[in-house]
């Protein structure tokens, strides 16, 4: 293929990607699976897709959360130097946790849109199916299905949960210390620290459950 051809077709796949966005933001879905099933992805495609994203998601929001708390156990150690550093570290850290809470509320919000989606698609093909047996066959596999995507919408909104009362405790910590830049503020972190640690604990627990159902999920749509 020669560039002038390379190009027409990654010209073309931004235009696609860009109508996808376009339908999706604006809610409307029968155009956005259009874009989508012309570049050979159906909402069984996508809703595989999109839980993949989701549990990569977690996993790097997983590993922000750590950061954070590694960063509020580090103010337990200081003895001395410039405290609004420290509060500006901190608070940078908790707006990339923010940011990465919302990327998997987001994604959930996708996943959860496109499944039902597809579950309906699947409820309305089956009615046109004559054959009895083919028909029960595809009625149990989605029975199946939708029973394994309840439990892990259940695990993802769980972890979200969990999320939002982690970052609920960080703004307390960063607000604390922005109201009182001294080392006495600090000193009155420790037990709260040692406290938001056992959330966070819970977090990534509550976060490797929702990942290692998201597998199993996906295993399912293979």
């Amino acid at each position: 293929m020669n560039n002038h051809n390379i190009k027409s077709v990654t010209s073309f796949s931004k235009v696609l990607l860009l109508l996808c966005g376009i339908a999706l933001l604006t809610g409307c879905s029968t155009t956005y699976y259009s874009v989508w099933e012309k570049m050979g992805k159906h909402k069984r495609d996508l809703l595989r897709d999109h839980v993949e994203s989701a549990r990569e998601e977690q996993a790097d929001a997983q590993e922000q959360f750590k950061s954070a708390l590694q960063r509020l156990k580090e103010l337990q150690n200081f003895d001395g130097g410039e405290l609004e550093d420290t509060y500006e570290a901190l608070k940078d850290d908790y707006d990339e946790s923010v940011e990465h809470a919302d990327d998997v509320k987001d994604r959930i919000e996708t996943v959860d849109d496109i499944a039902h989606d597809l579950f309906g698609e699947w409820e309305e093909e089956i009615e046109l199916i004559s054959n009895a047996r083919f028909k029960s066959d595809s009625k149990k596999k989605l029975r199946t299905t939708r029973k394994k995507y309840a439990t892990l919408n259940r695990s993802m909104v769980k972890a979200v949960k969990s999320m939002e009362k982690v970052l609920t405790r960080f703004q307390d910590h960063v607000l604390y210390l922005k109201h009182n830049l001294n080392a006495q503020a600090i000193g009155g972190l420790d037990a709260e620290v040692v406290s938001i640690g056992k959330d966070v604990k819970k977090l990534i627990s509550d976060m490797e459950t929702s990942i290692a159902q998201a597998d199993s999920f996906i295993a399912t749509l293979e």
